[in-house]
């Protein structure tokens, strides 16, 4: 259960910060962008590290692990930041939240039991997630965006591998040293990528205390998921963190207008019954 509270948690603070992409990813430079929520996520942690971790309980093994959960975390949150510049929340939203699949699947890989139990409630979490992409149109009644949806699914799939290596990182190590090392190997990764295409640059100074804003969501998020690495069953924050889809197209909803049908708020509710099932 309190692996599955972090996750939640995780959810809503994920959940604000990717509503807040939506809007910056069609503001300004990807790359910049992400630099910049980054580093205001290292600062935050660090402050943290250097004040309460056990340094010298951050093995070698430890490390090398926060620094590969790290660098996939670059790529899929870049992917993540594509597919919200190029579609609309409701579809790409649910289909980054997807991920709990691939990290129930690998739990069961590593040994851990699942039961039929938990099998039917994630069905119904991905069910009910993946349903909102299966309902949605464009504005003008098109298709939905197929570049938009692989973006996504890219997205799911390195938050799948990220939490799993990141929680392995803790259960070998301790947990603030692992968060910062996470942080300065997505740093490494998005810097590079961003002097690769020669976009190292100051984001836009109206949008800087929103960018921060979105580091410390991020930051904190990503550390309450690594954290339950040291929890039993640190699989179900994973999938409870899913829930993040949820609450940006529901702000996405409140906020951008973006409309949502019967069948769609049909899925919401099928995904919240499903989390729910999971704490028992």
């Amino acid at each position: 259960m309190h692996s599955l509270l972090l996750g939640l948690a995780a959810a809503l603070a994920w959940g604000l910060h990717d509503f807040c992409v939506r809007f910056i990813s069609q503001r300004t430079g990807i790359l910049p962008a992400m630099l910049t929520v980054f580093l205001t996520g290292a600062i935050l942690i660090a402050a943290a590290a250097w004040a309460f971790g056990d340094w010298q309980e951050l093995t070698p093994p430890a490390a090398r692990l926060a620094g590969l959960s790290g660098a996939i975390y670059a790529l899929g949150s870049y992917a993540l930041y594509r597919a919200f510049a190029l579609g609309p929340v409701k579809l790409v939203a649910p289909l980054i939240g997807a991920y709990p699949v691939l990290s129930l699947a690998m739990a069961m890989l590593q040994g851990q039991p699942v039961g039929p139990g938990h099998w039917a409630a994630i069905a119904a979490v991905v069910g009910g997630v993946g349903c909102i992409a299966v309902f949605s149109t464009e504005d003008d009644g098109s298709p939905v965006n197929l570049q938009a949806a692989a973006w996504g699914l890219a997205g799911a799939i390195g938050f799948a591998l990220t939490f799993a290596t990141g929680q392995a990182a803790t259960q070998a190590g301790a947990e603030l040293p692992v968060l910062i090392v996470t942080r300065l190997a997505a740093i490494l990764i998005v810097l590079g990528l961003a002097l690769i295409a020669r976009m190292v640059q100051l984001p836009c100074r109206k949008i800087l205390p929103l960018l921060c804003l979105m580091g410390a969501l991020d930051a904190f998020a990503l550390g309450l998921v690594i954290y339950s690495g040291s929890l039993p069953r640190p699989e179900f924050a994973s999938v409870s963190a899913s829930l993040f889809g949820l609450v940006t197209v529901v702000l996405a909803w409140l906020l951008l207008r973006e409309s949502m049908n019967r069948a769609q708020w049909i899925s919401v509710a099928v995904t919240f019954g499903g989390i729910a099932c999971l704490g028992f």
